[in-house]
């Protein structure tokens, strides 16, 4: 017997939807924040906010380029502006190695954008977390801070506000 062809992005949803359905059956609120390792920093990001995330293709290279442009990715058919996310935030690029994924922004913000991260943690639940105040110096699309049980510091990213953001949206020199 043939099985059915998904996508990928149908696979990632139903796993989305059964892991929301085991949350709801045992009482538990459904975790929305998926955990990032940005560098040395660790960010969370509202699940609604990302349509995928993804092993990073062969990216074209733009000249005239801000240093955080990676450059422009093909993800199945879409082109999606690839901005290190680390290097943006005036840390060390994006070190190269097997865990570094492309986090998609959610087709709502009417942006192909794409953020490279040092590697993916999975699902935080925010009653793990601990808020705190969040830094002076924190840039705009920083919505929220936490430290975790561990004493880990979280930022919780707003695409909304990064996806808007005069320097994020200005990659040309």
């Amino acid at each position: 017997m043939a099985r059915k062809k998904i996508s990928l992005r149908e696979f990632q949803q139903g796993v989305l939807d059964k892991l929301k359905a085991v949350t709801e059956r045992e009482g538990a609120p459904p975790s929305s924040k998926l955990g990032l390792q940005v560098g040395q920093l660790f960010w969370l990001v509202d699940l609604a906010d990302v349509a995928e995330v993804v092993p990073p293709p062969t990216m074209a290279h733009v000249p005239l380029s801000q240093p955080w442009f990676t450059g422009v990715a093909n993800v199945r058919g879409n082109l999606y502006s690839v901005a290190d996310f680390s290097l943006f935030c005036g840390k060390e690029p994006v070190a190269t190695g097997p865990d570094r994924r492309l986090v998609l922004a959610h087709a709502k913000f009417k942006v192909n954008a794409a953020l490279l991260v040092t590697r993916l943690l999975g699902l935080k639940h925010e009653e793990d977390l601990t808020s705190t105040a969040i830094s002076s110096t924190a840039p705009p699309w920083v919505s929220a801070e936490y430290t975790d049980k561990d004493g880990t510091r979280w930022q919780e990213l707003s695409m909304l506000e990064l996806v808007n953001n005069q320097d994020f949206l200005q990659a040309g020199q």
